[in-house]
Formats: structure tokens, sequence, C-alpha cells
């Protein structure tokens, strides 16, 4: 997807190797995620599945994503049986989608599918909370991988989130990191700074109170800070 599979899996293998392992962890330790493209056909996935799993070197993939639900229904449901059958083959541990909206999610679970999706990735955070889908998909089962949950930045300076940062002595990062875990989402926010990547993972050392959710919450605008395809036919 992302054309760095190989790359990341080399990566990963070299560390498990190395001294830099002081905890002795194993594959299996380790959670690696890709996604399909594009959804063509059956055929077409099953293959792309079989390369990703290839090119990584990993042995097999965690949890493997449709990237989107363009490509009309038939081609939804198609991909969606190449993940199915990859799980059954052990190239995948579990299977999800990304960018799905509702009538997508619902689409796929009226079609019987032997197997349900585990995920659905989607853009979540204060100024995006997409609270039916997310309602929908924790009806369901379906966990919420929220991406951009730091609304790439965009909102840092926002009033709530600077005085809510001070009150509970924390970075408008870890705020918003936070906002999502309390939802029960599960947030992959993004930095190439190792003390930012450090800091987005000390968030434990306080919990929102429920009024300040509430604010939280009432920050919606449906920002989108990249695409949008939850609608798509």
């Amino acid at each position: 997807m992302y054309h760095n599979e190989r790359e990341v899996g080399k990566a990963i293998l070299a560390f498990l190797s190395s001294q830099e392992n002081a905890e002795s962890l194993k594959r299996e330790d380790i959670h690696f995620t890709s996604k399909l493209a594009t959804n063509t056909s059956y055929e077409a996935a099953r293959k792309s599945i079989k390369q990703s799993v290839k090119q990584s070197g990993l042995g097999y993939i965690d949890l493997f994503l449709l990237h989107s639900p363009y490509g009309g229904k038939t081609k939804r449901l198609q991909c969606w049986k190449a993940i199915e059958d990859a799980i059954d083959d052990g190239e995948i541990k579990t299977g999800g989608v990304s960018n799905f909206g509702v009538k997508h999610l619902e689409e796929l679970l009226a079609s019987n599918p032997r197997i349900h999706p585990a995920v659905n990735q989607i853009e979540v955070h204060p100024f995006n909370t997409r609270t039916a889908m997310t309602s929908f998909c924790q009806s369901h089962n379906i966990v919420v991988e929220a991406y951009a949950p730091l609304a790439r930045a965009l909102r840092m300076k926002h009033p709530t989130i600077k005085s809510l940062s001070s009150k509970y002595a924390c970075t408008p990062a870890q705020l918003m990191i936070r906002w999502s875990l309390q939802h029960g989402y599960v947030p992959l926010p993004k930095s190439v700074t190792r003390e930012r990547i450090v800091a987005n993972g000390d968030v434990e050392a306080f919990e929102i109170e429920a009024d300040d959710m509430e604010k939280m919450d009432g920050l919606d605008e449906y920002l989108v800070t990249d695409w949008d395809p939850v609608d798509t036919d």
C-alpha cells in the first residue's frame, strides 16, 4: 500500500535480533498492519496480500485492511472474501476496513461474511467526532482505529484545547489522545520527533472528567484533514 513493507519488515527483524531488544520481544509481540490499496477483484486482492506478506518477510500480517470503500459493492465484497481466505490460509491474523461509512459496514455485515471486520480505521478526533459511525462500530464489536487523532495539529491552539491542557497539566496532543482512549478508540498519533512520540504514549497519569469530555465532544465541526470517502457508492 505505502511501498514500505520490505523496509518496515527488515527494521522489525533487525530490532528483534539486536541487543536493543532488551525485553527479548519476539515476532508475535509485534503488531504489523498493511492495507489493500484499491478494490479491484478477488484475484488481485489475494495476489496483493501474498505479495505484502512476502515483502515484509514477517511470515504473516497481523491486521490487513481494505483501504477504502471505493470500487463499488461487488468489488468490496470480493476483496473482503479475499481477506477471509487469507485468514484461513494463515497469511493474515485479523481483517478490517478503513474509511468505511455506516452504509458500507451495513452492506458487508448483510452479506453474512464468514468473518466480520474487526477494525474500521477512520479519521476521528474532537473536531470530527463521527458519532453515528463510531456508535455503529462499537455496537457491532468493530474497533475504531482513529487516524489523525491530533487533527494534524490544526486545532492545537483552540481555546478549549489550550484551557483543558492547562487544567490537566498535559500537552494538547496528550489531551486529544486521552479523549480518544476514553471513548474506547485506538488512536494512531504520528510524529517524527522522539520526544513527542514518547509523550504521546504517556497519557495514563490523568483522566478527563465527564463534563470536560462533553466540552470536547462539542467541538465537532466535521473537520476533515485528509480524504473522506465514507459516503461513496
